[in-house]
């Protein structure tokens, strides 16, 4: 169990939108001797420009540094999404690819592709 702060800050203007989500997170409880303290930073810049048709360009990373291990982790995110309505429906469709600039030992490396189909409900 880990626990430690999070923050965001973001600016929305003219479509964009400009922002970071930080945490830290420190170990609290093992449930195991063998399993090693957390003790992890992510860091999440991003920014993204949504078009008055409902199209979405985003840039982002998911950075993480684990303080134990010292060891960085940094994906880089671009995604293309659109918005749209079937029936009464929102539904946003999200194709992206991702990048490790520097892979963390022994996790993914190279080239991936997300998609994503996400359901809206608002009221």
């Amino acid at each position: 169990m880990a626990l430690g702060p999070t923050g965001v800050a973001l600016l929305q203007k003219n479509g964009w939108t400009v922002g970071a989500l930080v945490n830290h997170q420190w170990g609290v409880a093992r449930t195991r001797d063998d399993t090693p303290d957390v003790n992890n930073t992510f860091v999440q810049p991003f920014i993204s420009f949504a078009t008055p048709d409902a199209w979405t360009y985003s840039l982002n990373t998911e950075s993480s540094y684990n303080w134990t291990a010292k060891d960085f982790s940094i994906p880089i995110n671009f995604t293309i999404a659109k918005l749209t309505t079937f029936g009464e429906q929102k539904v946003q469709f999200q194709w992206g690819l991702r990048y490790w600039a520097d892979p963390a030992e022994n996790g993914p490396d190279g080239i991936g592709a997300r998609f994503a189909v996400t359901f809206l409900f608002p009221e």
